[in-house]
């Protein structure tokens, strides 16, 4: 089980293995940035975890994935219609993978750059009873994580997909900020595209604007307390420039 300290102690910058990734082409004659794809998981095998990503434990350890994966907490590929796509499975357990934000490591993300997170995710199952809230469960989030403190602590925002609490919602924890970006209360079942500001979310709840370059990309997916099954899917995770009419 994770309580909420270890949440704000664990989710931090670890290391991934090389990996191209590539990018969108900006349209011709347009003044918007290429978007950067930070991963679109076709290049992993189905039934396999996507290795590029990290386990960070709580001593600050950066392994593999492969250990920390079972039959009641995992992550791993799957395949529909020709797409591949990330699966978070989790029956009364906690699962968490990571992503460092290191051009050594093919993730180059500079805020000024790249405002804008972007994603798409469908819930198949969400844990019944579950409220960021009170009862801290969420079927799936993505979290972004900025900095450390001098204690080790991060800051970081939790992007979730709740299972009771309407989209929009913002729940804090101090250093962590919880917005809901996607809901069971409108159904589930169908992808959902997600886009963020990430700069504007950062300034509204922390008051301040963030570092230029976060540290992490944290997808996460928890059943723990409810004791009851998660189960969903994550594709398409992109930087996005700012908008064509926004200041620069």
């Amino acid at each position: 089980m994770y309580t909420i300290v270890s949440i704000l102690l664990l989710v931090g910058p670890v290391w991934a293995a090389p990996r191209s990734t590539g990018a969108e082409a900006a349209a011709p004659g347009s003044l918007a940035r290429p978007a950067v794809v930070v991963d679109d998981f076709e290049a992993y095998p189905p039934g396999t975890w996507p290795d590029r990503w990290k386990f960070f434990t709580s001593t600050n350890e950066i392994r593999p994935l492969g250990p920390f994966m079972n039959d009641n907490e995992k992550f791993y590929v799957v395949e529909e219609e020709g797409n591949r796509f990330l699966r978070a499975y989790t029956a009364g357990q906690a699962q968490r993978i990571s992503l460092a934000n290191d051009p050594a490591f093919d993730l180059d993300w500079d805020l000024t750059r790249h405002p804008r997170l972007a994603w798409k995710w469908r819930a198949l199952q969400l844990p019944r009873g579950a409220r960021e809230d009170a009862v801290n469960d969420t079927g799936a989030a993505i979290y972004v994580t900025f900095s450390r403190d001098w204690l080790g602590r991060p800051r970081s925002i939790k992007y979730t997909y709740s299972t009771a609490l309407p989209v929009g919602t913002v729940v804090s924890f101090g250093r962590l900020k919880v917005i809901v970006a996607a809901s069971g209360l409108d159904g589930f079942g169908d992808w959902i595209e997600v886009e963020r500001n990430v700069v504007e979310d950062y300034v509204r709840l922390f008051g301040k604007p963030p570092p230029e370059r976060p540290l992490s990309i944290t997808l996460w997916s928890d059943s723990d307390d409810t004791k009851d099954v998660a189960e969903v899917d994550f594709d398409d995770i992109v930087l996005l420039d700012a908008p064509l009419d926004a200041p620069r």
